[in-house]
């Protein structure tokens, strides 16, 4: 297994091939620089760790995650470009981070008990999965500061209808667990005493599946579903027909066939 880093803003434990990255960085878990930085180097050494198959994202207590660090945005308006080189540099790596949640080969998961806010709403949007606990509230806040949740809106928007992402990002309101799974934000609403075991158990029994089949079928579930129909039967298909001939689900059968 590769060694992984573990910092301050990063907690990292593996069981049963399941990573879990533990956000740190006080009790708001907020996207400073550095806490992206460190986002992205423990997902890029979960995928180059061949024993870890499932990543499971966990900001723990009454916020998962605030989104943005705030008080470092406001250091850098003292900058002579009014902190627009370090704000580039802080939404580029977000997107990276995001994307990787997404478009990386092992499923994510995010386990939230409490807020998740502005872009740490965004880290459970990009997430394949969002387990949950009754606690949990949802809000993307940006126009009560003047602004608007673009960035977060893009994983949100991909994820709820047009009109309920609108309606967060307009609104600014915050949502709680019954209304983000009845919207499809969140996959499972279970009580606060019993969501890390659900999540748990959940992660060890997605590990212990055919890690290339899990790993493909992902990567073109989301390749896919951005096509129109023809075009994503076509990537689909290609995939199934890998997914039929791999050496492992073809010896699979040859055992099941001899029991038979």
């Amino acid at each position: 297994m590769n060694q992984m880093r573990e910092t301050p803003l990063l907690g990292q434990s593996i069981r049963d091939g399941v990573l879990t990255l533990t956000l740190g960085a006080g009790k708001a878990h907020a996207l400073s620089l550095e806490m992206l930085c460190s986002l992205n180097d423990g997902l890029d050494a979960a995928e180059q760790d061949d024993g870890i198959k499932v990543i499971v994202v966990y900001g723990p207590g009454s916020i998962f995650c605030a989104g943005h660090d705030l008080k470092e945005i406001s250091r850098h308006r003292q900058d002579p470009d009014q902190g627009r080189a370090y704000l580039t540099q802080l939404i580029d790596q977000c997107s990276v981070v995001m994307t990787r949640l997404t478009k990386g080969a092992k499923p994510t998961l995010a386990m939230v008990e409490g807020i998740a806010t502005a872009a740490g709403l965004q880290i459970v949007a990009a997430c394949d999965l969002a387990f949950v606990s009754t606690q949990a509230r949802f809000c993307l806040p940006g126009v009560h500061n003047g602004g608007f949740c673009s960035t977060p809106a893009v994983a949100v928007g991909r994820v709820l209808s047009r009109k309920h992402a609108l309606e967060m990002a307009m609104s600014g309101a915050t949502y709680d667990a019954d209304w983000a799974l009845d919207v499809g934000l969140v996959n499972r609403v279970v009580a606060p005493e019993a969501l890390q075991e659900t999540v748990q158990d959940f992660a060890r029994t997605l590990a212990q599946r055919h890690a290339p089949a899990v790993s493909l079928g992902k990567q073109t579930f989301y390749e896919q579903i951005e096509h129109p129909l023809e075009t994503a039967y076509e990537i689909a298909g290609a995939a199934m027909l890998d997914h039929f001939l791999d050496p492992t689900r073809i010896e699979i059968e040859r055992q099941s066939w001899a029991k038979g």
